[in-house]
This record gives C-alpha cells, structure tokens and sequence, in this order.
C-alpha cells in the first residue's frame, strides 16, 4: 500500500517536474530514488538461463558416451554435471543474493564429487581422462 502511493505521488511529481528545464537534478532524484528498480529493469532484459538446454546436453552426451544413446555412464552425468556448475557459477556471479541456487550448486558440487569417486575406484584410466579434458583438478 506504501510502495503503491509513493508511485502515485512520485509520478504526479515527476510530470510537474519535467516542465522545467533542470534535467540534472532530475536525473540525480531518478538515480538516488529509484536505484533498486534501475538494477531490477537492467536484469530483466538479460536473458537468463538457468538449465541447459537440449541441444548443448545432447553435445555433451555424444561427446563422452561409451556407446549410442548412454545417458546414464558416470563419464556422462560428471560431464552434464559439471556443465550446469559452471553455468550457475557464471549466475552466482551476477545474482550474489540468490541463496537457493547456491545451495543447488553445492548439492550439485557434491553430487559429482561422488561420482568422481565412485569412477576412480572403478576406472582409473577412465577417471585420469575424464578430468583432463574437464580441467577438474585432482585431489
């Protein structure tokens, strides 16, 4: 109710004010007022993707897959895994308030931990490979 009137009496202000000529002190008031819906417009227009899609995920799966249509290898689901960390980094960079998906990552972190565990008990070449061509380091 507070936000609602202050858009009504800052609107009707605003409209008297451009009548007059003093654009600089306009722009310092629009600035110091209106600072959060600035950012909140700037981050509307940018086109945000928080999953991968289709066509980038099937790439992926090609690429590390032992034979046609293996979603379900560890080499796969570690590639897949390590593609949506560094896209949600690279959000996380952007939005440092957005706390959920930072938890997400952190479980996403853990879930390909395991898997690099469970791949280097099992295959160590394989393991070796795959974390070369991923640029993850080794413990």
């Amino acid at each position: 109710m507070i936000s609602w009137l202050f858009y009504k009496i800052f609107t009707a202000f605003l409209i008297n004010f451009l009548k007059k000529p003093n654009f600089i002190l306009f722009y310092i008031f629009l600035c110091f007022l209106c600072y959060n819906r600035r950012l909140k417009f700037q981050f509307t227009n940018q086109e945000v993707i928080m999953a991968l899609d289709s066509a980038k995920k099937a790439e992926i799966v090609a690429k590390f897959a032992r034979k046609e249509g293996d979603t379900g290898s560890p080499e796969v689901q570690i590639a897949l895994l390590t593609a949506r960390i560094a896209e949600l980094t690279e959000h996380l960079k952007v939005f440092k308030k957005d706390f959920s998906s930072r938890l997400g990552l952190l479980k996403l972190v853990g879930q390909r931990k395991r898997l690099l565990k469970y791949l280097k008990n099992k295959d160590y070449t394989t393991y070796s490979k795959l974390i070369v061509e991923l640029g993850i380091r080794d413990k």
